[in-house]
């Protein structure tokens, strides 16, 4: 049945689904092989809860925008970085793609800095995933607004600003991430953050 689904899944838009039941380790690992073929579709799994998602143009878009700048911020300043994108994070028990990470100065376990675009509501939770790897910071894009959460003490509490990036303009940053023209948003976003 499970093949039979995924046989019918074609990407349009954003789409998000969650497979009704329980699923184990070697039964999402199927799955996630019957999907390498299926261009546009990402798998998380989580605790048994397998979830499938499309990203559609404007996720990308969104995605994007948010990337170039941040990486703009990250040459500008001079801050060591190692961009992963959505490379995925795999143990027993949580399998995921951010949208877009990053690790801040050296290589480590884990990045330090993730970001997920979310056009659709619903779903695994998104925290639990990331605590499972000890992300320090995850950035959720959400009704035009970014959302920062920082992980303490194994718990993730929402914060104003990134304890990561201190002095990075997030109103700026969400400002500029909405501008429709790219070459616009970072010459704005660059010399803003040079005066």
């Amino acid at each position: 049945m499970t093949a039979q689904l995924i046989e019918k899944i074609k990407p349009v838009g954003e789409q998000r689904f969650v497979f009704p039941g329980y699923y184990n380790w070697q039964q999402f690992k199927a799955i996630q092989a019957l999907l390498e073929e299926v261009p546009g579709v990402s798998i998380t799994y989580l605790d048994g809860c397998v979830e499938l998602m499309t990203t559609g143009e404007k996720h990308e878009r969104i995605k994007k925008f948010l990337a170039i700048l941040l990486e703009a911020y990250f040459f500008e300043l001079g801050i060591k970085f190692i961009p992963v994108g959505n490379a995925t994070r795999e143990s027993k028990g949580a399998s995921f793609e951010p949208d877009e990470s990053y690790y801040l100065g050296e290589k480590k376990d884990n990045p330090n800095l993730a970001v997920e675009i979310i056009l659709t509501s619903g779903g695994i939770d998104k925290l639990e995933k990331y605590k499972r790897f000890q992300i320090t910071e995850v950035w959720f894009w959400e009704n035009n607004q970014l959302s920062i959460y920082y992980l303490e003490k194994n718990k993730y509490e929402q914060v104003q600003e990134s304890k990561l990036l201190p002095d990075l303009d997030i109103a700026l940053l969400v400002r500029c991430v909405q501008m429709s023209d790219i070459l616009d948003a970072r010459t704005e976003f660059l010399n803003t953050i040079r005066q």
